[in-house]
């Protein structure tokens, strides 16, 4: 198989993989589901915060998206939300003059992880799994020697304001940058070489690898933008919450797997897209809010939660079936 046959694999199963429409049906189900439940929840008002909910998970989804594409998979992206959010509240310490600092600094930090992510999948072979899990621990130690158990500071008032505010008074700021960023991602799949790559890479990397795509550029590339992804919503997270704690992004990792999964891109890698994920993380912002407003208990929650997103999947992946 020749260079230009797994990229044109890749560009076929990043075709397959836009035919989304299921599951925004789903999403269109649930809010006629979650209107009926809590009359009120499509109004403009509290749509926007939903969705402002969503943006935060929509844009870790982004980096988890290419990683599952790739046939890979990114467990260290909640511990450095943690470490982002509590690094920048302690920097910024309430002050704008802080906020360039905190913001390069956390990014560098982002960076470095995709980094070793990237570097030991690829030249010490370990699996995804197991690498950034590992990565997932030192971070997450990392985050409590700094803050030395007690997160300290507090969000500076552009911070705030980027995380809190709306352009021309309608659309939240987060979720404008998630477009942006979604605009972005779909470009990237759909046209750019990294995208092919990425396919390529998932659909079978020995192939991708005697054709020449350059396995190693694409693996590291796809963790740095994931851990900078992730490095992101520390950020916009402490301008939300207006201060730090040490379980911020506990919930991101399991639920960007989710939302990315049912959107439709597979686990096995070499099939999806992010056009689905928008959807996925829409989905599982509406589940978890429509949990709340039932007012089931936490665990009761966590259960419930966990049987939609089975059901959700199943129905897709018998859907997939028949195509």
């Amino acid at each position: 198989m020749n260079h230009q046959n797994v990229l044109q694999g890749g560009l076929s199963s990043l075709r397959r993989g836009g035919a989304t429409l299921i599951v925004f049906i789903v999403m269109g189900c649930l809010l006629v589901i979650a209107e009926l439940i809590s009359p009120g929840f499509l109004g403009f008002s509290h749509m926007n915060s939903v969705l402002r909910q969503a943006s935060f998970l929509g844009i870790v989804a982004i980096g988890q998206t290419l990683v599952i594409i790739s046939g890979g998979i990114d467990l260290s992206i909640a511990p450095l939300i943690t470490l982002a959010n509590v690094m920048s509240a302690q920097i910024m310490d309430g002050k704008d003059a802080n906020v360039v600092w905190a913001i390069a600094i956390v990014f560098c930090i982002g960076l470095c992880c995709g980094l070793f992510n990237g570097l030991g999948i690829y030249y010490l072979r370990i699996s995804p799994l197991v690498m950034t899990l590992g990565m997932g621990s030192v971070v997450q130690g990392i985050a409590y020697i700094y803050s030395k158990g007690a997160p300290k500071g507090a969000t500076a008032p552009f911070m705030k304001a980027v995380s809190t505010g709306r352009i021309l008074g309608v659309l939240s700021s987060p979720l404008l940058i998630w477009l942006a960023l979604a605009a972005v991602t779909i470009i990237i799949l759909r046209y750019a070489t990294l995208g092919r790559y990425i396919y390529a890479v998932g659909s079978n990397s020995v192939c991708a690898r005697y054709s020449g795509v350059d396995i190693r550029a694409t693996t590291v590339s796809i963790y740095v933008i994931s851990s900078i992804m992730a490095s992101l919503i520390g950020l916009l997270l402490i301008g939300y919450t207006g201060t730090s704690y040490l379980d911020t992004g506990n919930a991101y990792t399991m639920n960007s797997i989710a939302a990315v999964v049912i959107g439709g891109t597979s686990v096995a890698g070499g099939l999806g897209g992010y056009a689905g994920t928008i959807a996925g993380s829409v989905i599982m912002t509406i589940i978890i809010g429509l949990l709340a407003v039932v007012r089931i208990p936490i665990s009761g929650r966590e259960i419930a939660q966990g049987l939609i997103i089975l059901l959700i999947l199943l129905a897709y992946g018998r859907e997939q079936k028949r195509r």
